[in-house]
């Protein structure tokens, strides 16, 4: 096992995300370092009120805790309460161009430190990246899922359908029984084929996201919309917001970890409505979303 080795990746993968988005927006990403009282800090890199990007965060934490807490060992009650290490990257992109998905990324690194001499470190990946349009567009859907497929294909032929089953499941809103968006490719607790092999996961998922996400930013940013657009694109943030706050398990890691609540809360679209019991009418561009895109479907 080789905690600096993955440290590094995940720096270099913040840089390289930076630079592009840079490249597409025109503007910069403030930096911002932080140091954890318990152990441990971060990099928050994060753009806002820029040309194409309303708010953009893409955050590199490497944090250390006593005690697990309960989110991160959901899936493996006998470590709960061990002293643990985490690293990771993760951003949202939140582009102003209704016509723009949102996007998320987020791979991480987990060390659940031995009790006594008796027993082993235990280990583990997560992580995944998952789409958000406010219009549906075949070929942009396509493009993010068969890159995600073609990169996964390459450890092995089932992870791409199994990571896609579980994104659609996770990004699920229960209390509205509806997805967030079109999915993408969602694993955690992975520790197959020993270290090596599950760190080639990670890379697989982190060096595919810029080949993902940036053709669809250039193929719709300049595209024209108005207010009825982004009405629309405020009303589907919502959604998102109500996913992060509610279900997501990395916001509540952070969150009952003692974390950075700024960094932690930098997902969050910097504007987003409700409107009470209200449906887009149908035939609409809006109303296609929900029905053709947003439900589920495979891409490839």
């Amino acid at each position: 096992m080789n905690p600096t080795a993955v440290r590094e990746y995940l720096l270099n993968l913040q840089s390289s995300i930076v630079k592009k988005m840079e490249s597409l927006d025109g503007g910069t990403f403030i930096r911002d370092e932080w140091l954890r009282p318990e152990g441990g800090g971060g990099i928050s890199r994060v753009i806002e009120d820029s040309t194409v990007l309303e708010r953009g965060g893409v955050l590199f934490s490497h944090v250390l805790g006593q005690k697990l807490p309960p989110s991160a060992a959901a899936n493996r009650p006998d470590i709960a309460g061990r002293p643990w290490e985490a690293m990771g990257v993760s951003l949202v992109l939140h582009p102003r161009n209704p016509y723009v998905p949102t996007v998320h990324m987020n791979v991480r690194f987990f060390i659940a430190k031995a009790p006594d001499e008796a027993a082993t470190d235990a280990f583990w990946f997560g992580g995944g990246m998952d789409l958000t349009p406010y219009y549906g567009f075949e070929e942009d859907c396509v493009h993010f899922h068969q890159v995600n497929k073609q990169s996964l294909d390459a450890l092995n032929a089932d992870y791409y359908p199994r990571y896609k089953k579980w994104c659609d499941e996770y990004f699920w809103l229960k209390h509205r029984s509806e997805p967030r968006g079109i999915g993408g490719v969602f694993f955690d607790d992975f520790h197959e084929g020993g270290f090596e092999h599950a760190f080639a996961l990670q890379r697989a998922v982190g060096d595919a996201f810029l080949n993902a996400y940036a053709p669809i930013v250039e193929r719709r940013c300049n595209t024209p919309f108005g207010a009825r657009e982004k009405d629309w694109q405020l009303y589907r943030r919502g959604r998102y917001v109500e996913f992060n706050l509610v279900w997501d398990r990395g916001t509540h890691f952070g969150l009952q970890s003692g974390g950075r609540t700024e960094s932690i809360l930098a997902s969050m679209p910097p504007q987003a409505n409700w409107r009470y019991n209200w449906s887009p009418e149908a035939g609409t561009p809006e109303a296609a979303l929900t029905a053709n895109f947003v439900n589920g479907r495979d891409w490839v």
